[in-house]
């Protein structure tokens, strides 16, 4: 894919002028003396990226402009049904189908019945349907939980795995269906609470989540992850990852108009040794700078503000970075459902088909190895934003004028997945040379499978095909009818009038055997510090530190300090409905807690956006990891102004290798944790997405899993903008509150970080107390008593406490630290740094004091100082000497130094 080049074609067809071929090259001129390793390096490495860019050395000439070649059509026949269990898992290796032995013999059985071979076309629609990436197998599949060891390989229902004598206990619970017993039952929990008043429209049901917004709109709210693809190609990997969380919300009803973009990304420290990067694996920096590149480009050329977002780095994410990509959208009420009918017509709406993203889905699926970028650089996709801008308009004109009855976006598996969803319940007939393609020499296989970016496909009653085509003429986006859905229950794939495939629908969607895995969970083992090394003591006892250097330390920490180099980058005042940005205070450089946009020009009613993760914590215990990141996205929204009760949240989990008994237990019980706390707080779930096997298996046996990884993303209603609050300190005089309940809580920790130091508990959150206080910060923020309010998070009590004083100009005086609730007989590096959930800084004027009492009745809260007019903080110890005194000018430059780039 070569936008720039496409463009120019574009151009040239619009103005008549015939142009044989186009291609975009770079031309870079180098001292001839250079050896042809290095030359090689240098090329492949730093100055181009062979997986999606092609490499001349010498003058280019006429040959390398020609793109494709002529397609012979021949109908492929995969031999599969003389096939042992050594030829199958051969086959799916070799084919990078990602089918386990047992997806493989049921395919087989399934032709035997049949008495033929499956065509390739018809094996690669089971593969993709049937992935980890598409079907979530692993979360939906059965999962025994055991105290003690259990067996290492899968199993599948009707085989003959490893029974539970050989595990030292017996089960401590089973799930069919871990997801659907955990996340969504927290879910359908909720819902039955409300009742009348459920404000839950449509949930894991459709591309997005649903909830409503006003009495005219519904918003719908999905994140992404584009990790494996982020990992060998970094600007093409997320560009086309936020790219197709867009077209996500655009596919979801009869298409949602997007309002912002979200992203967080992990990524390696960027100083990470350069001759110590395993072999195809890219520098951290080199891929935090394409990601970056990536998102900020095509965010900001749709015209979609960037506004909340989160970065961490940690040497574990060295060869599986992770990029979420997150899109809210707003839709009419009448636009919340879809309806595919018999008769109507399948049209491809948008880009054309070409071989970038061949394998996405299935590639998605695998672990990552040291040939990944030389194998599966077919698999990254390459996006163009302005193309998707223009689909974009189409859609929504056409979703006004009622000109298709369902829409969904070629995602994960191309058409494959798009017409083989919409189709699931009545059948389709394509014919696949149809397909407008970039150019020549795609085989069928390719034109169904291919992700290629920016093209939707709609379901079109035949009476409304006239007028959707001419308003596709008119907006310059191709649009073509490429079959019809139909009442027979199965999936026909036509090519120049021969049958490709003829697949049963059934059993395309239902076939795939239940995976039966063992799944260990013992906290001892799950008690590792970043070296990787197993520990399980605690480790209470305290060094002699001097607490301003922590404070420091802490702040420079690359995953704590400024990302306003990232920030900036963004568009997030684009569609002028921002109004809490994600830098703020008086010079729009301090860190928000959350984002605050108003999709409806003209009303005060607004949307938070808020995230939480801290993947340290799962290093200790995946179960209070997972309920902390749901705190901490609370926290966020709840900090700014939204309602945790109008309070919805996405689950995004990351992990290594599952097929790990011990790696799947953390999940287990992360999952788990998930359900108990969404169900505590009454936030449901509307939307998810999973990314397994984030592991890196190297040429010499050696292997990298990514930590223990839950994103929780928040979106909260706020009732009037004009209440919300920002996290900088406002003025002198003021006095500060500390709210929530401090304990020795330094398990995963930014202090243990720092000061080197392993083991402690890790946070908890506290179910009695935790919905009462958001709710008492609320209702605080909403009757106009808070002044400035900031979540205790990374670092605790006091890097929130600098953050507001640098981020506001205004200097703080702590005197009281030793009257934190739940703190008073605790050391005063516990009091600064432990990083207990559920907690609050707010700033209040004085007069208010009488009303916040009666406003937090019996919720646990201080006064701990006053606001002063002096740029330093102080803040006196338990023996009443100071224990920090230092200017705000000296912590802030810690805090933008390391990524001022």
């Amino acid at each position: 894919m070569d936008p720039v080049a496409q463009t120019i074609l574009d151009l040239a067809r619009m103005l008549k002028i015939r142009v044989a071929a186009v291609r975009t090259f770079r031309r870079y001129y180098g001292p001839p003396e250079i050896s042809s390793a290095d030359r090689d390096v240098l090329f492949r490495k730093v100055l181009a990226n062979d997986a999606i860019e092609q490499i001349v050395v010498g003058p280019v000439k006429a040959d390398h402009l020609a793109v494709g070649s002529t397609y012979a059509f021949q109908l492929v026949a995969v031999p599969l049904l003389a096939l042992d269990d050594a030829g199958l898992v051969k086959l799916s290796k070799d084919g990078m189908l990602a089918l386990t032995l047992d997806e493989m013999k049921t395919v087989q059985t399934h032709f035997r019945e049949l008495g033929r071979e499956p065509t390739d076309c018809e094996l690669e629609s089971i593969a993709q349907t049937w992935s980890e990436h598409c079907s979530h197998k692993t979360l939906k599949g059965t999962i025994h939980l055991w105290e003690g060891e259990a067996p290492t390989e899968p199993r599948v229902e009707g085989s003959a795995g490893a029974s539970p004598s050989q595990c030292k206990t017996g089960p401590v619970r089973t799930y069919k269906n871990l997801l659907k017993e955990t996340v969504f039952a927290a879910t359908e929990e909720i819902r039955k609470r409300l009742g009348a008043d459920d404000w839950c429209v449509s949930v894991f049901s459709d591309n997005a989540g649903i909830v409503t917004f006003d009495d005219a709109n519904h918003v719908c709210f999905k994140v992404e992850t584009h990790n494996h693809p982020s990992a060998i190609e970094p600007y093409g990997g997320a560009n086309t990852g936020l790219g197709g969380v867009i077209r996500d919300v655009l596919g979801t009803g009869l298409a949602a108009r997007p309002v912002c973009n979200t992203d967080v990304f992990c990524f390696a420290k960027p100083d990470f040794a350069a001759d110590q990067l395993p072999q195809g694996v890219l520098h951290p920096r080199r891929v935090m700078q394409g990601v970056v590149a990536g998102v900020r480009d095509y965010g900001n050329r749709m015209g979609i503000p960037t506004v909340n977002g989160a970065i961490l780095f940690d040497d574990r994410y060295l060869a599986n970075p992770l990029v979420f990509c997150g899109t809210v959208g707003i839709m009419p009420k009448a636009a919340a459902f879809k309806q595919v009918y018999p008769g109507d017509l399948i049209v491809a709406v948008g880009g054309r088909t070409g071989r970038d993203g061949i394998h996405g889905a299935t590639f998605s699926s695998l672990e990552l190895t040291h040939e990944s970028e030389t194998i599966s650089g077919g698999a990254v996709q390459i996006g163009n934003a302005i193309t998707e801008k223009k689909v974009q308009d189409v859609i929504l004109q056409a979703r006004d004028l009622g000109l298709f009855t369902a829409i969904t976006d070629c995602g994960a598996g191309g058409f494959s997945s798009a017409v083989g969803e919409m189709g699931a319940e009545i059948g389709a007939e394509v014919n696949l040379d149809a397909a407008p393609l970039k150019y020549e020499g795609l085989s069928y296989t390719e034109i169904w499978i291919s992700e290629s970016q920016e093209r939707m496909v709609l379901s079109v009653p035949p009476t409304k095909w006239p007028a959707l085509k001419k308003l596709c003429d008119g907006e310059d986006v191709e649009a073509a009818v490429l079959g019809v859905f139909e009442a027979t229950g199965r999936l026909k794939l036509r090519y120049q009038g021969n049958t490709v495939a003829d697949l049963d629908m059934n059993f395309l969607h239902e076939g795939r055997p239940t995976q039966i895995r063992d799944a260990v969970y013992s906290l001892a083992a799950t008690r590792s510090p970043r070296s990787g090394a197993l520990r399980s003591e605690d480790s209470a006892s305290r060094l002699n530190v001097n607490s301003q250097d922590v404070l420091v330390k802490i702040l420079s920490c690359y995953s704590v300090c400024s990302k306003e180099w990232v920030i900036r980058q963004y568009d997030h005042e684009v569609q002028s409905g921002s109004a809490v940005k994600p830098l703020v205070g008086v010079a729009n450089d301090g860190p928000s807690d959350a984002a605050v946009v108003m999709p409806v020009l003209g009303s005060y009613t607004a949307l938070a956006i808020g995230c939480g993760i801290n993947p340290n914590y799962g290093d200790i215990d995946p179960y209070w990891m997972a309920a902390a990141a749901i705190d901490e996205a609370l926290r966020n929204v709840v900090a700014v102004g939204a309602d945790p009760k109008r309070t919805a949240i996405l689950d995004n989990f990351c992990w290594g290798n599952v097929n790990d008994p011990k790696v799947l237990g953390t999940l287990v019980r992360a999952a788990e944790a998930c359900r108990d706390v969404a169900i505590l707080f009454g936030t449901p779930f509307i939307s998810g997405k999973d990314s397994l096997n984030n592991t890196y298996a190297g040429k010499h046996g050696e292997r990298l899993d990514i930590p223990h990884t839950l994103l929780i993303s928040a979106l909260g209603h706020v009732a009037d903008a004009r209440k919300c609050v920002t996290m900088d300190l406002k003025e002198p005089g003021n006095d500060l509150y500390i709210v929530g309940v401090t304990r020795n809580e330094f398990g995963g920790s930014h202090f243990h970080l720092v000061t080197g130091q392993i083991g402690g508990e890790v946070p908890k959150v506290n179910f009695a107390l935790a919905p009462m206080i958001l709710a008492a910060v609320h209702a605080a923020i909403s009757q106009g008593l808070v002044r400035a309010c900031h979540d205790l998070s990374e670092g605790g009590f006091a890097v929130a406490l600098a953050e507001m004083a640098f981020a506001g100009g205004i200097g703080a005086d702590v005197t009281l630290l030793g009257d934190l609730p739940g703190a008073v007989f605790e050391s005063d590096e516990v009091r600064l740094f432990s990083e207990s959930t559920t907690r609050f800084i707010l700033e209040v004027k004085p007069e208010h004091t009488a009303a916040l009492a009666r406003c937090f009745g019996d919720v646990p809260f201080r006064p701990v100082g006053k606001t002063v007019s002096e740029p330093r903080l102080r803040v006196a110890g338990s023996n009443a000497e100071w224990l920090l005194w230092v200017k705000l000018s000296e912590l802030k430059e810690a805090w933008q130094k390391p990524l001022r780039w």
